[in-house]
């Protein structure tokens, strides 16, 4: 499975979240080392989510760059 991952700049780092996981996110100096970390946390997400029982969500959402005319 894909999901989409959402990676926000800030002034001290990088951040990232999943959508369609809720609460699986994670947070690096680098663009890099936040990429490689999150998706560690996605495997850790899944598996504690099977551990438990619970359903893993499928993958839904998805991204469009939109350009303005500014």
């Amino acid at each position: 499975m894909s999901y989409l991952v959402v990676i926000e700049r800030g002034e001290a780092g990088y951040g990232a979240y999943v959508p369609d996981l809720p609460g699986c996110a994670a947070v690096g100096e680098t663009e890099e080392e936040v990429l490689r970390l999150v998706q560690e946390a996605i495997a850790l997400h899944i598996e504690a989510l099977k551990e438990r029982g619970l359903p893993v969500p499928e993958p839904r959402s998805r991204a469009e760059l939109v350009t303005t005319g500014t």
